[in-house]
């Protein structure tokens, strides 16, 4: 996925975005993925017409991995 598929408010809007379960209902501070895809794009919950990070799928598991291990705390 280039960096060109994500500007615009319309590809903002043609992903399925999904926030983590441990997020609450509070909607605090949280960041939303969208599954499906050859990397990982991220953005604000709060923002989301705003900018998108887009990871590699290896370098995304292994963040999850480390904050689930409590590593980053």
């Amino acid at each position: 996925m280039t960096r060109d598929e994500w500007d615009g408010q319309d590809a903002m809007c043609r992903y399925r975005w999904r926030k983590s379960t441990y997020s609450g209902g509070s909607n605090g501070d949280c960041l939303e993925v969208a599954d499906g895809h050859p990397t990982v794009p991220v953005r604000d919950s709060k923002n989301a017409l705003g900018p998108v990070l887009v990871f590699g799928a290896d370098g995304w598991s292994s963040f999850v991995s480390a904050v689930r291990r409590g590593e980053l705390a």
